[in-house]
């Protein structure tokens, strides 16, 4: 009984019910216990799980590995029970998340079966929907007891013709090649590139700063969408929170780009944010009441109606002197040159930001991204950003979404490889300044088709675009020293 150390309430002992394997199941345990264990085990967040069992949450930290690293997921303490019930030749199969291989609190689960040697057989549905009435990202685990030299990785891309003729992308992997790292399984005519690209040292991560978005903990205050800033002093607004028509003055109010409002080589800002906010000696600082009640009328007056709202924010945190503030994080970061990324991607995008000082909301998806000069010019970055190559890599590490979406948050984004410029090179200089002039054109044409008019007009334009867009790939290509064939599978899978 892993309970019989504390003292437990009887109702707790009844609404836990505790089971103790090896006395319900004498004779099975005396062989070394089971030849198979199979299921389909619970998919519950630990931050639920408090609520109601918060007795066994603390308990499982202590008992279980695979508990140890964050806020983890129920199921990832069935699968390293599931092993300790096997015997030496038994093996486990479980349908659940695949989340795991990639997020951070599956590290100790992973770090478990990478040193085992466990791993049997995986069938990776991606984004493929195995349960009629739920969203959610499976795979089919097959572990054993016993270490393996290597395991069967079966890509599931289309789960209908699976199930009718066993249709997949099947291949080997040497369980040496299993770490607790992230898992990113590639078999096929994919993998030899992949680890060609993953081989490279430099990635995305260690040149650049990658910073989120605004958040104020009360969006319905704060952000006022499809709304862009007057030229007046005075800007009208539709605030959520109230539902109806106010007046702010226009200089408390900044550009916001939202959720796909970020693309290859453009951003348009689609909503307004009130930041009661000044610039001093560089830095954002909030604007005082005195301030604010005499040089803002309008704005305080709109706050103070949400004083409450706004005071009892993030459990009371922005109670009393300051009780209008955002969220004291990355407000300085973002009125610079930078990088923006869109955090939900069907294709991955890169936006150079020199003379907008556009602001990202956090809560809608997206990142900003300063990189170090020495590596290559931001606009470099960008053309790389926006490559056939890197969306094609950033897929194969990624978390998959149905309708197409991948995640190109942080986590996935830092893996990027990075082809850096050799500067006392003059040939890598005139790869990296063709790069630069490349990209200023696709900036400038996206703003020629923004503008343009005659439906014959922006077509031209499209066709100038596609025509660049190509010669960037080109451009990467030869940069990372692709062969054909290479740059056939990139070109066909993107």
């Amino acid at each position: 009984d892993i309970y019989n150390d504390i003292e437990l309430e009887p109702q707790d002992i009844r609404r836990i019910n505790p089971f103790d394997w090896e006395n319900e199941f004498v004779d099975i345990f005396a062989d070394g216990g089971f030849d198979v264990v199979i299921g389909n085990p619970p998919y519950i967040r630990i931050q639920a799980m408090k609520e109601w069992a918060s007795i066994e949450v603390e308990r499982y930290k202590k008992l279980y590995y695979s508990a140890k690293k964050g806020n983890y997921d129920i199921y990832v303490v069935f699968v390293e029970k599931g092993l300790c019930l096997l015997n030496s030749d038994g093996i486990l199969g479980f349908i659940l998340p695949h989340k795991f291989f990639n997020a951070k609190y599956g590290e100790p689960l992973r770090s478990l079966i990478a040193e085992g040697q466990n791993l049997n057989r995986i069938v990776y549905f991606g984004h493929e929907q195995v349960f009629e009435n739920a969203t959610t990202y499976t795979n089919l685990l097959f572990l054993n007891k016993s270490p393996n030299r290597k395991f069967k990785f079966i890509n599931v891309n289309n789960l209908r013709n699976w199930r009718i003729s066993n249709a997949s992308l099947v291949g080997d992997i040497h369980s040496r090649e299993v770490t607790s790292d992230e898992w990113n399984f590639i078999v096929g005519p994919d993998s030899e590139i992949f680890k060609k690209l993953s081989s490279m040292p430099v990635k995305f991560g260690e040149i650049s700063n990658i910073f989120v978005g605004l958040q104020t903990s009360a969006d319905t205050v704060f952000l006022f969408k499809n709304t862009y800033l007057s030229d007046n002093e005075i800007t009208t607004v539709i605030s959520k929170e109230l539902d109806e028509k106010i007046e702010l003055e226009s200089e408390l109010l900044k550009p916001i780009v939202r959720s796909g409002s970020i693309g290859r080589y453009w951003a348009k800002p689609t909503a307004l944010v009130l930041f009661p906010y000044e610039k001093i000696d560089g830095k954002f600082k909030l604007i005082s009441e005195m301030v604010m009640k005499t040089k803002f009328p309008k704005a305080w007056d709109y706050l103070l109606k949400n004083k409450k709202l706004l005071s009892n924010r993030e459990r009371g945190k922005f109670k009393g002197k300051g009780w209008y503030q955002l969220y004291p994080k990355n407000l300085d970061t973002w009125e610079q040159y930078k990088i923006m990324l869109p955090y939900m991607i069907n294709r991955l995008s890169a936006f150079f930001d020199e003379d907008s000082y556009y602001f990202v909301n956090v809560t809608t998806g997206g990142f900003g991204v300063t990189v170090e000069e020495k590596f290559g010019h931001s606009k470099y970055i960008t053309g790389l950003l926006n490559s056939k190559l890197l969306d094609w890599y950033i897929k194969n590490v990624s978390t998959t979404f149905r309708g197409g979406y991948f995640a190109a948050n942080k986590q996935f984004s830092v893996q990027l490889p990075i082809r850096t410029i050799d500067f006392d090179n003059p040939e890598d200089v005139a790869l990296h300044d063709r790069m630069v002039t490349f990209v200023e054109k696709m900036h400038q044409l996206y703003k020629d088709i923004d503008r343009a008019k005659m439906p014959q007009d922006k077509e031209l334009i499209q066709r100038q675009i596609d025509a660049t867009d190509k010669q960037i790939d080109k451009l990467v290509y030869r940069l990372y020293d692709l062969t054909d064939e290479e740059i056939k599978i990139v070109e066909v899978e993107g």
